[in-house]
């Protein structure tokens, strides 16, 4: 008699279909995808990671259809074991023993002649290192590092005449046809062709294997993964810290930070937030406390105002409270790749004041000296002062500071989803105030003025203007026209009261380094 063949479901993005049947604790292994329990709800999950920790066996789950930041570890409770799991399909076509179905085309070692088997000196070592690993530029993964602008802001220049002026341009409330005429959608929507493509820390991919991703399905893996990079080793890293105690907050990790591997298996880290020391267990850090005398960073205060302060921070004088918040800040920033050579930077620490001293609110940091003349390395807010404004104020404050050094700024590029979005909402709404205030005066203005009003780069200008379809082509002439919509949002946000940075409260002056403090000072 015939048996009946194995239940088998196809899976959405997978080529085969997948066996099912019942798992129990100790027999479910990684690949498989489960019902597992979220906000109340069973949903579908694959496991990513199986690890032991002290309160027992927890599971890595990515939940189909959310945010790469919605990953977490799941105890044992949470999975849905009355259920079928889908197994993991078997590798048919995992080579064996290095070999693949097609031989290698590459000749042997036996093969080659005695004297290609030569060593290679020391210097020959140190020149084929140097000539075949690509070096990432600190805090960012670039795909070419010699590559200064987005691909919407080569765009954004390809629209500008031929022979590369910028003709004046006008500012005009548009009509409706108008409006559609210069393009419709969502002004701050993510659009894939401005998401940078980058690769691994070590070595970048070549451009030919980005091609192939298509402008829906970047949108759709930005959407859903929550990451800048398109390197697929890159997004699958699992999150290794599962929750940190930070002063009155508990914060859950969005993604990989390279704490010690032994903090890995507890079930809580705790961070001290004033010294950004962490430790594994409640009593270490208690005794810690105990001790500790600082009340705010370390370094040296450049602006109060009523609600927040900043302080400047060298990280070659305080190299382990840099290096810590670097470890701090990769838990939320997924291409982050600097955490101990922070010497060539500074640090600008936002904090808010209470009786018990000033806690962190966000930073960003910035390059001693920067050859592509940018303001802005990394720039972060802590979760739980997201969406009160406080980014916006980090932004407001990096280009205060480029006003002072005479300088127009840009962050460093590739920007992460949150920090595009941040960005061009800041760039978008000051460039609508400005161009409003030409047209009530009838005034012509170029992109030029923008940029030097505002100590934007030009290119950072034009990607805006092109991003809010406010530069059009009309007559002969590339024009600014400002959409009624974004009219609209410009009149609503001015009734709103917000925080803005007060540049006469700022008591600094561009600091002058020598050779040796801009690197290691060993």
């Amino acid at each position: 008699m015939a048996q009946n063949p194995p239940k088998v479901e196809a899976t959405v993005g997978s080529e085969e279909a997948r066996q099912k049947g019942k798992a129990t604790p100790d027999t479910i292994k990684i690949g498989c995808i489960a019902m597992v329990t979220k906000d109340g709800f069973p949903r579908r999950a694959e496991i990513l990671s199986i690890k032991e920790t002290r309160s027992g066996r927890q599971f890595y789950c990515n939940f189909d259809n959310f945010n790469k930041r919605l990953d977490e570890w799941v105890p044992v409770s949470r999975i849905d074991f009355d259920q079928d799991v889908e197994w993991p399909n078997p590798d048919k076509d995992k080579p064996k023993d290095g070999k693949g179905k097609k031989g290698s085309t590459a000749p042997s070692k036996k093969s080659q002649p005695k004297k290609s088997q030569k060593r290679p000196s020391k210097r020959e070592q140190s020149v084929t290192s140097a000539s075949e690993v690509t070096t990432p530029h600190p805090f960012s993964d670039t795909v070419e590092s010699n590559q200064k602008f987005t691909p919407a802001a080569e765009e954004s220049q390809a629209q500008t005449p031929a022979n590369g002026e910028v003709t004046s341009t006008t500012t005009t409330r548009t009509t409706p046809a108008a409006a559609a005429a210069g393009g419709g959608g969502d002004e701050m929507d993510v659009d894939g062709e401005e998401v940078l493509r980058a690769g691994a820390a070590i070595a970048a991919p070549k451009r030919a294997e980005t091609n192939g991703f298509s402008r829906e399905a970047e949108i759709e893996k930005l959407r859903t993964h929550g990451s800048m990079t398109q390197n697929p080793a890159e997004i699958s890293r699992i999150r290794n810290i599962s929750k940190v105690q930070f002063g009155k907050h508990d914060l859950f990790p969005w993604y990989f930070s390279p704490y010690p591997e032994a903090f890995g298996m507890e079930d809580v880290m705790y961070i001290c937030e004033f010294c950004l020391g962490y430790y594994g267990d409640f009593k270490s850090f208690s005794r810690h406390r105990t001790k500790c005398t600082l009340q705010h960073p370390p370094g040296n205060e450049i602006y109060r105002d009523e609600s927040v302060s900043f302080f400047e921070i060298d990280g070659r004088r305080q190299r382990t409270w840099c290096r810590n918040l670097c470890l701090l800040s990769k838990m939320f920033l997924d291409h982050k790749t600097l955490y101990y050579d922070v010497d060539p930077f500074l640090f600008y620490v936002m904090t808010v004041r209470d009786d018990k001293g000033f806690h962190l609110v966000g930073y960003f940091s910035k390059e001693k000296e920067s050859a592509d003349g940018y303001n802005v390395a990394c720039i972060l807010t802590l979760p739980q002062y997201q969406r009160k404004g406080y980014g916006r104020l980090l932004i407001q404050f990096s280009y205060e500071l480029s006003r002072i050094e005479g300088k127009l700024g840009s962050p460093e590029k590739p920007l992460s989803d949150l920090g595009l979005l941040s960005y061009r909402q800041y760039w978008g709404e000051n460039i609508i105030d400005l161009l409003v205030g030409f047209n009530e005066r009838d005034d012509r203005v170029t992109i030029e003025h923008i940029s030097t009003a505002l100590a934007m780069t030009p290119q950072d200008v034009e990607h805006t203007l092109g991003a809010l379809r406010m530069q059009i082509y009309h007559r002969g002439e590339h024009k600014i026209v400002i959409p009624e919509k974004l009219i609209l949002q410009w009149e609503k946000q001015k009734t709103k009261k917000r925080r803005v940075i007060d540049p006469s409260r700022i008591q600094w002056k561009p600091p002058v380094f020598t050779a040796s403090s801009r690197t290691w000072g060993w």
